[in-house]
């Protein structure tokens, strides 16, 4: 596949610890200079990173960060140039060794490994993506990416077969006899996304993967990877200064500034409730239809409609309300379409009066669902006269999204120019 082709949120000392954590990191300090121990006194820790480091000459690297990350979610780390991210993540591997602290992969302290222990847990756990994608240059795409499983000691054949796989899952199936040197920009970031894919680790660690790469092709990576974890599922820790990106890509954020975290939560609580003028700053260009959801605004409708009551009911309970349309569910909620008072009138002049309300007399409208962002909805708006109805996964009717509500949620934080 050719690049042109890629398929509350604020900060608390110490979150609570949710039963699904796979990834638990308490009061985490990384301190650089001499002594490290002494920042960690009362009368030093509370200081700020400038004052710490003038007084002591140390830097500090991060501090006091606490975090609990879920299995299987796209977790995002973010701040500006020195706030402490690639720090952070690093700190995951022990590539930086914390100075005071515990993380707790999979219930295990990897603070507390000694170095063999630490080299397993690496083997058989993460899977990591950097910036500069650190091939080999004198081995083949296959070969590359079939390199963390010959480490491993897997057979030749057992280990190129499942490299294959990878590299059809990335789009570069037909590129396994190439050299690095041959691939664009995108395609070698491909090549080293495989080469952690294919060994299946349970936590992929991605430092700014895409922040080397032309904007078009750093789009159709991120979407590309928006599909990869669609199927694959994995816990995804990735670093970013790019708030766009994040907000496309993140389940939750954590914004870092000066090695401490100022925030931490969803997309949505972020851009709508920033902790300080530090994020405010941050999400100032953020567009809100780009991260509110249709079930964050969504209402429920004035009137609803149920199959089985008769043409005569509905008629009279929608000139109650002063509706001309409604919507219709059946005894599972789930969503059946909208009749209007026009179809109804037609069923009360039939000779047979139905006993209910067939779906052959009701309209078919395109549904969403809870998490489907407000920038999606903008095409169904301009097709659609009516409300548009938003269901879960198995069609049972949630609420209502109007155009009115989506404009009105999207205007106030667009500016103060709407206030």
């Amino acid at each position: 596949m050719s690049d042109q082709n890629l398929s509350n949120g604020s900060f608390g000392d110490l979150p609570e610890t949710r039963d699904e954590s796979q990834i638990v990191i308490k009061d985490l300090w990384k301190i650089y200079g001499r002594d490290p121990k002494r920042i960690l006194k009362k009368e030093l820790r509370n200081l700020s990173k400038e004052e710490i480091q003038k007084k002591t000459g140390c830097i500090v690297g991060m501090k006091n960060i606490n975090l609990n990350i879920e299995k299987g979610k796209f977790y995002i780390l973010m701040g500006l140039s020195g706030s402490g991210k690639s720090t952070l993540v690093r700190s995951l591997i022990r590539l930086v060794n914390p100075s005071s602290g515990s993380i707790t992969i999979n219930g295990e302290n990897i603070t507390k490994m000694n170095h063999e222990q630490l080299l397993q847990f690496r083997r058989k756990t993460f899977g990591m993506v950097f910036q500069h994608y650190g091939l080999l240059p004198h081995l083949t795409v296959l070969d590359n990416a079939a390199y963390g499983l010959k480490v491993k000691g897997m057979p030749k054949g057992e280990r190129y077969a499942k490299a294959m796989r990878t590299l059809e899952t990335v789009g570069l199936k037909g590129w396994e006899d190439y050299y690095p040197g041959s691939l664009s920009g995108g395609m070698q970031q491909r090549v080293g996304l495989a080469r952690a894919l294919t060994n299946d680790p349970e936590i992929l660690l991605m430092d700014e993967p895409f922040s080397g790469l032309d904007p078009l092709i750093r789009r159709q990576m991120q979407d590309e990877l928006v599909e990869l974890q669609e199927k694959m599922q994995k816990t995804i820790i990735f670093v970013t200064h790019d708030l766009h990106e994040a907000l496309k890509l993140g389940d939750r954020i954590a914004i870092l500034r000066n090695g401490e975290i100022v925030q931490e939560g969803t997309p949505e609580e972020i851009v709508t409730q920033p902790a300080d003028a530090y994020v405010q700053e941050f999400v100032r260009d953020a567009s809100p239809a780009k991260v509110l959801t249709a079930g964050s605004i969504m209402e429920e409708p004035h009137i609803l409609l149920y199959a089985w009551e008769g043409p005569k009911t509905a008629l009279t309970l929608m000139h109650s309300k002063k509706r001309k349309s409604a919507f219709v569910i059946n005894k599972s909620r789930k969503f059946l379409g909208v009749v209007t008072t026009g179809s109804l009138e037609r069923l009360l002049a039939l000779p047979e009066r139905p006993s209910g309300i067939p779906e052959s007399s009701l309209k078919k409208v395109s549904t969403v669902t809870e998490d489907t962002i407000l920038e999606d909805l903008f095409s169904i708006v301009s097709e659609n006269p009516y409300p548009i109805p938003v269901v879960d996964e198995n069609g049972k009717f949630k609420g209502k999204v109007t155009t009115d509500q989506i404009f009105e949620s999207i205007s106030p934080l667009e500016g103060d120019e709407h206030v």
